[in-house]
């Protein structure tokens, strides 16, 4: 896979992890019609151990572990999709596995990525919704000077 399209690979499946799970019945629910698909790995939930760095250049800890939900699926065309999400959300999880795939093909790609532009603006959306919420809250501190004597 060319470096490009493994960053919009990258992309997308960012995007299909971090969504909602109702923003992703709703964008599946406007996709034209899916294809056949078979099952590599049904959906089932683990946990990982999430790692962490203090300051962001520290020693890596184990910070905790975390509940996911993985997926694999095989188009009938023989393309092969991959999902992880957070949670426990097998259809979710599929759904995310089957976008995945279609992704990867040329022809299919507009179509769906509309659907996964559509997901990114709702969280970015989210986002800045919670950076103003946020900011609402914010205090400044300030010091003032005291003449000489």
């Amino acid at each position: 896979m060319p470096e490009t399209d493994h960053q919009d690979r990258r992309r997308w499946m960012g995007v299909l992890a971090k969504a909602a799970p109702e923003e992703v019945a709703a964008a599946w629910s406007g996709l034209p019609a899916i294809p056949a698909y078979d099952f590599l790995r049904r959906p089932e939930t683990g946990l990982v151990m999430v790692r962490g760095r203090i300051g962001g250049d520290g020693a890596a800890f184990n910070a905790g572990e975390m509940t996911v939900t993985r997926c694999s699926v095989r188009l009938a065309g023989g393309t092969i999709g991959h999902a992880w999400i957070a949670g426990r959300r097998a259809d979710q999880a599929e759904r995310a596995a089957v976008l995945d795939a279609l992704m990867q093909d040329p022809a299919r790609r507009p179509a769906i990525g509309r659907a996964i532009d559509w997901l990114a603006e709702l969280q970015e959306a989210r986002r800045d919704r919670g950076a103003h919420e946020a900011a609402a809250t914010r205090v400044d501190f300030f010091t003032m000077v005291r003449g000489a004597g």
